[in-house]
């Protein structure tokens, strides 16, 4: 059954074609999109379903799926719950299917304290999930720290997670608490978990097997109550078969997956993102639009988003900023010169991990003074067995005698 109710229009803003209105349900006011009623104006009365406004009070009884306007009460409370619950995904936009499932998931794993690990390409969303996750549990007065852990120098991760003691290296003038403490109470979400050392993810495991972490510079347990969410665009399972990752943590991660679609799965997503976007950067910017000019919007709904809607955020920014007129237009070049080849996106991904590999085997024969073997090697710094690294050592023209200790 679809729940369907009665509201009357309020306010509409956005763009012919594209509108979003403010829709007032008996003192509830909820945004519904009304790009099929571009007639819809303020003072209509309309059926709204799910967020979107699809028919006027007149034209519903012929709609054969909506024949519930003589239960408007019940479905007035109904809706109220419903608003609830979709306050969580303000900044969410779209009405897909697939993007559906994953809100559905939301709503489920929300409430419970399980670990989350959100899977998706680059732009996908997964922060905006983490945090409605976390707006829906039982921590939502609590903090939410975000940590892009691969925007962290190596170095410093483990204090930036876990904290230091005065004294625990050069420049550590003060006790420092780490994000793990300073989350405490609430969710720590960890982005990008698969760009994290041997030995971070050796510490992370223990976070999540005892509940505890150690400062660097101390040998102290302390406890720590934080949901962990995790996310990443890595295919974990084919780092943990390169030994890249640890598989008991992807074990320990993996507890409740939600996989975020890409957006060239969300086309019908594609024109709620392009009102959304132009009325968010048209206030910033101090304009107005009207319209979209109908060429480009076939344009950016063919385009395969490789961005996501990362990308298709700051094209529409782009396209508010320069466009001098109240019809909005994207340059269609904006996304041709970014337009991959078939073969493309195949050899760009072997020559990604082609590097990092190698990159991270030197790192670890920098710190070992080019040791591969024993307790303090290379080999145990990346977790991985002796022999496996010198095949990839060879494999990668590694020098190792270069990184001696002189």
């Amino acid at each position: 059954m679809c729940l369907a109710t009665r509201g009357k229009i309020i306010e509409v803003n956005g763009t012919a074609g594209m509108r979003m209105a403010k829709v007032d349900f008996g003192g509830i006011t909820r945004q519904a999109c009304v790009e099929y009623l571009p007639e819809a104006d303020i003072g209509d009365y309309v059926i709204v379903h799910v967020g979107m406004a699809i028919g006027k009070v007149d034209d519903a009884v012929s709609v054969g799926t909506y024949k519930y306007l003589d239960q408007l009460h019940e479905e007035n409370l109904a809706l109220k719950e419903e608003i609830d619950h979709a306050s969580m995904f303000e900044n969410i936009v779209g009405s897909s299917e697939v993007l559906g499932r994953v809100l559905h998931q939301v709503t489920k794993v929300a409430p419970s304290d399980s670990t989350v690990l959100i899977l998706g390409e680059t732009g996908t969303g997964k922060e905006l999930i983490a945090r409605a996750i976390h707006k829906r549990s039982k921590r939502a007065d609590r903090l939410f720290i975000g940590v892009n852990c691969a925007a962290i120098p190596p170095s410093l991760v483990a204090s930036e997670l876990f904290g230091h003691e005065k004294g625990a290296f050069t420049g550590a003038t003060e006790r420092r608490l780490g994000r793990f403490e300073a989350a405490t109470g609430g969710t720590i979400f960890l982005d990008e978990i698969g760009d994290l050392s041997p030995e971070i993810q050796v510490a992370l495991l223990r976070v999540l097997q005892e509940r505890e972490i150690e400062r660097v510079g101390s040998n102290k347990p302390i406890r720590v109550d934080v949901r962990v969410i995790a996310a990443t665009y890595h295919d974990l399972n084919a780092l943990v078969a390169e030994g890249r990752f640890r598989e008991d943590l992807l074990y320990r991660l993996n507890v409740v997956p939600i996989e975020m679609p890409p957006l060239r799965e969300r086309v019908g997503d594609i024109a709620l993102l392009v009102a959304y976007f132009v009325d968010r950067f048209g206030k910033r910017a101090g304009k107005k639009f009207k319209t979209i000019d109908k060429k480009s919007m076939k344009v950016v709904q063919a385009y395969a988003w490789p961005g996501n809607v990362r990308e298709l955020q700051n094209v529409i920014e782009r396209a508010v900023i320069l466009g001098d007129s109240d019809t909005l237009s994207v340059d269609e070049t904006w996304l041709k010169r970014r337009t991959p080849q078939v073969a493309s996106p195949r050899l760009a991904l072997n020559g990604a991990l082609f590097r990092q590999e190698k990159e991270m085997i030197e790192t670890a024969l920098c710190e070992a003074g080019g040791i591969v073997g024993g307790p303090t090697g290379a080999a145990t710094k990346l977790g991985i067995p002796r022999e496996t690294l010198n095949s990839k050592i060879r494999k990668l023209g590694i020098n190792r005698h270069l990184f001696k200790n002189s």
